[in-house]
């Protein structure tokens, strides 16, 4: 069953305090260490960009993935995952990860295709990212609204444990930053 990747990378940043894509972690910006392990398991590979996209496309090495701007990025998270599925129309099966979770890993990514269908990577018991929208997840992209994503579709999918194979942790303010700097 043939897999893509999508890393949504969208948001303006407002709790941050600017576009946190391009905040430094470990020398380098956020948005690189999730294209990264992205990239090192799927070969192709969507980036959605929206709010100061062309300061965050200079800003980054996307490193090969296909780079989409999503226009109404500021409608929240169901507009940018629908923006980038529009782009992946043909894949069976679209793992979702999200910029600003620098300790995503490859195997982490692996970890959560490897079931097949639809599956969602859970850290110690804690639902977070990345997600696979399998065949019957990706049917119903168009009801997709706001900024819960697949959220309350995800409820029934497997879950896959990763808490040994990366950092659940995503970056969402400015002292997230320095806490996982520590």
């Amino acid at each position: 069953m043939s897999a893509a990747g999508l890393v949504l990378a969208a948001g303006e940043g407002r709790r941050f305090g600017g576009p946190k894509q391009l905040a430094l972690v470990d020398g380098r910006p956020l948005l690189e260490h999730a294209v990264e392990a992205v990239m090192a398991v799927l070969d192709r590979v969507v980036v959605v960009l929206g709010a100061r996209a062309e300061e965050v496309r200079r800003g980054a090495d996307l490193q090969g993935a296909e780079v989409v701007v999503c226009p109404e990025w500021a409608e929240g998270m169901g507009a940018s995952m629908r923006c980038g599925l529009a782009a992946l129309t043909g894949a069976e099966r679209v793992l979702v990860a999200v910029a600003d979770q620098p300790g995503l890993t490859p195997a982490a990514v692996r970890a959560v295709l490897a079931p097949g269908g639809s599956a969602r990577a859970v850290y110690d018991g804690r639902p977070g990212h990345p997600v696979v929208l399998g065949p019957e997840l990706l049917a119903r992209a168009g009801e997709l609204r706001g900024d819960a994503g697949f959220r309350d579709l995800l409820s029934a999918v497997p879950a896959v444990e990763c808490g040994h194979l990366g950092d659940w942790r995503d970056i969402d303010t400015r002292e997230d930053l320095e806490v996982g700097q520590r």
